[in-house]
């Protein structure tokens, strides 16, 4: 009874809510039928009268957010704010191609959907990549690892940790064949993230499609070739800039000749932002990099239009959400003004074509399912940016190395995009927004003043020489890292809205020794049956080639593995005459501090530090060290900097020791504690080895503390190995030093 009575009272307002809009259409019967009434004029001064009233301190101004970058993004857009902006009436497929490349962009053809993954052996890798491809890949995206990557063999002692941990491992042009086993080569285009060991792996891979049938001119695909990039921030380089710089010219030089469906260089931004950069600073040096690439390739006696066509980017999407789409619009048109300067006649030349990936620093252990929202977030803005491909992260990243179900996830995040929203029916659908217009012409202009200063250096190369890039990027991880621990920068499930109990997920396991043994076993039977003095040769001619500055480095190492040279010996060969390259442990001081000392117990943890001084008559004394070949340094020169800045004495170790080095560094120091940072699952087999180490080296009194990628799973074991204290993703680094600093105290009593 009741029910009714409130179905027939609800009917009631409806009706007279229709009486009251018929009114109205009444009052205004002097317009067409059907046509809205006209609105009032209205004035901004009149907005920010309204707006003050809830405001801060009735003050319209103070509303929006001040971004990493410099820029203000404003509350409140206006048509007013489009004066003067120069492109903004500008078509898609047309300079300066701020809308996008393609005329059409999506609505004929969606993005590819390019996963990148690589699981331990070939034979795994092979496997994902056929579930990928009929599960809705579009083409296959190849992660080394990290052996590889530094161009050593699986059966080098420095990699004992690292063999098919973070990607697959590739000895020879025989683990190539079988990784690409049933992938017509002359269908999929295949992106390589390759740099160091450049050569012996895009060698391997032609190789592999030449006996698979398929000629060098048929094959599409990219090889990321950006080795400028890796001396700021990856660290996976083998020799120093300037040989590193000629390979790289050698490549697009051969390539331009031989492969013109093949994209010669992926410069890449992804890992700045990664390694902390914010969105101006990646895509400045992103684009000053590919300035230095086009200059290289034209010294090489090459003509523009040879080789600018295949020049392709790769950029990070972080959660940044309107920036990211601005950064991506901004990019194309910075590109385009920036080969104007080398004077193209094909417009391909001018035009930046790009790959993007969702970010993998966004990713938290904690909450991790959270990071499927976040995920589907920053493909949208890549998609809203124009993106040409993209892969999309799986939501247990930050814990391991992702799995099966996890990788089927983010794949899906694509596919419904393409299949389900509709986005795809329009082009840049951000055209023509006051805000977003702004936004990319406050991008770009951020942009173009560090491109200048990089010009006023004498190019990205030597902006990397000199360490400078580095630093700025370091500098900028530091103040992220510290507006996070200090709460000022909300994650959610981090360090706001946290759960009471986190929850264990299922992770991806490696055997490390299986993988290993089994690289080692087919290296021994290809060195068996091939024949030695033919590979002696090849491997000769390439070492005199790089010694005499003769003759085409890749086009010498196709050569060298046809005969099946392997990836550490074609590497070697180089390494006689270049030498492999130490990377200097600068770190910034005093940024974590600014954008922290504002938190609440930063100064008591300062002041217990310099009350350890007092006591033991020198400051707590720590050394943060890589173990293994993971170069990704961005955690450890973080940690290093916000301990230096609390007052903790701070050593830095070499980027790729060994246990026995890093043992020997710690204890001629004389530090109390040594911090390891891991990132690519090394950890079960690195961190037990220095604990150890330090015990044979007589010095089990230093402790041992880790951070980094971490799967819970794993704490038991590295704590019964000796480690004291673990430190996941998320840990804000001043918890982290109060716990090191009373395990130091209680060690010492």
């Amino acid at each position: 009874m009741d029910k009714s009575i409130k179905v027939k009272q609800n009917s009631k307002n409806i009706n007279a809510h229709s009486c009251t809009y018929g009114a109205l259409m009444t009052k205004n019967a002097s317009q067409p039928s059907g046509q809205w009434p006209t609105a009032a004029d209205q004035s901004l001064e009149q907005w920010q009268k309204a707006a003050s009233k809830s405001a801060p301190n009735g003050n319209p101004d103070a509303l929006g957010w001040d971004t990493p970058d410099g820029i203000h993004l404003k509350a409140l857009y206006t048509k007013n704010d489009l004066e003067g902006l120069p492109y903004v009436n500008s078509l898609p497929g047309f300079e300066p191609y701020l809308r996008g490349p393609q005329a059409t962009m999506y609505a004929v053809r969606p993005w590819t959907i390019r996963q990148y993954a690589g699981f331990s052996t070939a034979e795994e890798s092979n496997r994902f990549y056929h579930k990928a491809l009929e599960g809705g890949g579009q083409g296959v995206s190849v992660a080394f690892d990290l052996a590889t990557h530094r161009g050593y063999d699986s059966d080098h002692p420095r990699v004992v940790g690292d063999v098919g941990k973070a990607g697959v491992a590739i000895d020879s042009v025989e683990d190539m064949k079988i990784l690409f086993d049933g992938i017509p080569l002359d269908k999929i285009s295949v992106s390589m993230t390759m740099n160091g060991a450049v050569l012996p792996v895009l060698a391997g891979y032609i190789v592999a499609g030449e006996e698979q049938g398929v000629k060098q001119e048929q094959l599409s695909g990219t090889i990321q070739n950006d080795i400028l990039k890796e001396f700021m921030v990856r660290n996976t380089y083998i020799y120093p800039p300037g040989p590193s710089m000629r390979i790289v010219g050698d490549i697009i030089e051969y390539t331009a000749k031989n492969m013109p469906k093949f994209n010669s260089i992926s410069i890449s931004g992804y890992h700045m932002q990664e390694a902390g950069a914010n969105q101006a600073l990646e895509l400045a040096f992103t684009l000053a990099d590919g300035k230095e690439y086009v200059k290289t390739a034209l010294a090489k006696g090459l003509d523009v239009d040879e080789f600018a066509g295949r020049l392709s980017f790769f950029f990070a999407i972080g959660m940044n959400f309107y920036l990211e789409v601005a950064k991506l619009r901004a990019a194309r048109m910075l590109w385009w003004r920036i080969m104007k300067e080398f004077n193209p006649k094909n417009p391909k030349s001018s035009m930046l074509r790009t790959h993007c990936q969702t970010s993998g620093w966004s990713l938290t252990e904690q909450d991790p399912y959270n990071n499927v929202v976040r995920t589907t977030i920053e493909a949208m803005a890549a998609v809203f940016g124009g993106t040409q491909s993209l892969h999309t992260n799986s939501f247990d990243e930050a814990i391991a190395l992702p799995s099966e179900m996890s990788s089927r996830i983010a794949r899906n995040t694509q596919l419904i995009l393409q299949e389900e929203t509709n986005i795809t029916s329009v082009v840049d659908p951000w055209a023509g927004s006051f805000m977003m217009e702004k936004l990319t012409q406050e991008m770009a202009d951020a942009a173009w003043e560090i491109i200048l200063e990089v010009d006023q250096m004498g190019g990205m190369t030597k902006a990397v020489e000199s360490g400078w890039a580095k630093l700025k990027i370091e500098a900028a991880a530091a103040q992220k890292q510290a507006k996070i621990d200090s709460g000022s920068d909300v994650i959610v499930g981090v360090n706001k809205y946290k759960l009471q109990e986190e929850s264990l997920v299922d992770v991806l396991v490696i055997d490390k020794d299986m993988v290993r043994n089994n690289q080692i076993a087919r290296l021994k039977d290809i060195k068996a049956k091939r024949n030695q003095s033919q590979v002696d040769k090849a491997l000769a001619d390439l070492t005199a080639a790089a010694e005499n500055n003769t003759g085409n480095l890749l086009d010498l190492a196709v050569k060298a593995i046809r005969l099946r040279a392997t990836v550490g010996e074609v590497s070697d060969a180089l390494e006689k005459v270049y030498g492999r390259h130490r990377a200097d442990t600068q770190k910034v001081t005093g940024v974590y501090a600014a954008a922290y000392d504002s938190a609440e117990g930063w100064e008591k943890l300062k002041v217990e530090i310099a009350e350890f001084a007092k006591e033991h008559g020198r400051r707590p004394r720590v050394m943060i060290a890589k173990l293994g070949q993971d170069g990704h340094d961005r955690g450890a020169k973080v940690v290093a900097t916000a301990y230096a800045d609390l007052g903790f004495d701070v050593d830095m170790g070499p980027l790729f020791q060994t246990p026995e080095e890093c043992a020997r560094q710690a204890i001629e120091n004389d530090v109390h504690a040594l911090g390891i940072s891991t990132l690519a699952a090394g950890h079960k087999t690195l961190v037990p080895a220095i604990v150890a180490e330090l015990k044979k080296q007589g010095a089990d009194d230093i402790i041992v503390f880790v951070g980094g990628v971490i799967p819970r799973q794993d704490y038991e074991f590295l704590y019964e190995a000796g480690v004291k204290g673990i430190y996941g993703p998320g840990t804000p680094i001043p918890a982290s030093a109060k716990d090191v600093l009373e395990q130091i105290r209680n060690n010492l009593r």
